[in-house]
């Protein structure tokens, strides 16, 4: 700063100093709570797909078994079948309170969230 500037002048500089470190603090928050909310989102696909996969196969297991059961293969994928088709009937009864709202909620709670340093 120059010695022999005005208070006004020294006021608008500060001013100005102070709106560009606001506006950088702004950037990196946002992009410090994006990055987290990515990151969360990315490992629990992950973790989606790996669960889904088990389950895939042992989904496929258990319907050679019943199919085995019941001496013919075909009946036990439609009774998993059946069985899927029916907690698919109740979770798209519930999936607004079952499944749209928490995951909601969660998205909200990491982005308003503040970070402990």
């Amino acid at each position: 700063m120059n010695d022999n500037a005005t208070p006004i002048a020294t006021l608008f500089e500060r001013a100005e100093d102070y709106s560009k470190t606001s506006l950088e603090l702004y950037k990196l928050n946002t992009i410090d709570k994006t990055a987290d909310l990515v990151s969360s989102l990315v490992s629990n696909f992950v973790i989606l797909v790996t669960v889904a996969l088990s389950l895939l196969i042992l989904n496929i297991g258990v319907s050679l078994w019943i199919g085995n059961y019941f001496d013919e293969l075909y009946y036990g994928f439609l009774i998993v079948g059946g069985f899927y088709a029916f907690i698919g009937i109740i979770l798209c009864v519930f999936r607004k309170k079952w499944i749209k709202i928490p995951v909601s909620n969660s998205i909200i709670k990491k982005m308003i969230r503040e970070k402990n340093s």
